[in-house]
C-alpha cells in the first residue's frame, strides 16, 4: 500500500497497516508534529490533514488511507519560508506550552484551504475540536483571522 506523505509517495508495509495513522508518523517515519493528546480523536493535539481534510490521526486506521495524500505540520513549510498560518501563529504570538499548537495548525490550513475567506462561526466550528490547555483561544481565532488577509 502507498500514501503520498508531505508530497512525497512512500510504500506502508503489510505489517504496519493496522496501526493507527499517529503511530505511522511517530514512530515509522519519525516525525513527531502530531502529538498524542486523549488518543480517543477529541483533542486535536495529532491533526493533520488527509486529502484536505482535518483529520485525527490517532484514531484513523493506516489501512483506510490507500493512495490518500497526508500533511503533516514538518510538510507545510516551503524550505526555509513558513506557511502564512505559521506566520500567522508567531505573529499573533499564540503559542504557550506548544503541545497541542501543530493540530491546531493544521486544523486552521485545512480550514482555509476549503473557506478561504472564514466567518468567526466558521472558525469557532473549524476549531472546536481542538483544546488549548493553555487557553489561547483568542489569539488562535486572530491568527486565522490574519493568514486568512495573507493568502
Amino acid at each position: 500500500m502507498n500514501i503520498i506523505l508531505n508530497g512525497r509517495k512512500v510504500e506502508i508495509p503489510p505489517s504496519w497497516t493496522d496501526d493507527t495513522l499517529l503511530f505511522l508518523l511517530r514512530e515509522h517515519f519519525g516525525l513527531a508534529g502530531a502529538k498524542f493528546g486523549c488518543g480517543v480523536g477529541l483533542c486535536g493535539a495529532c491533526t493533520v490533514i488527509v486529502d484536505g481534510d482535518a483529520v485525527r490521526s490517532c484514531v484513523t486506521p493506516i489501512s483506510a488511507l490507500e493512495g490518500a495524500e497526508v500533511r503533516t505540520i514538518e510538510g507545510l513549510s516551503d524550505g526555509d519560508r513558513l506557511h502564512p498560518v505559521q506566520e500567522a501563529w508567531l505573529d499573533q504570538a499564540v503559542p504557550q506550552c506548544g503541545y497541542c499548537q501543530a493540530g491546531q495548525i493544521m486544523s486552521a490550513v485545512a480550514l482555509l484551504e476549503q473557506t478561504p475567506a472564514p466567518s468567526p462561526e466558521e472558525i469557532d466550528t473549524a476549531m472546536e475540536g481542538n483544546l488549548c490547555r493553555c487557553g489561547t483561544y483568542a489569539r488562535i481565532r486572530a491568527a486565522i483571522e490574519s493568514a486568512a488577509v495573507r493568502a
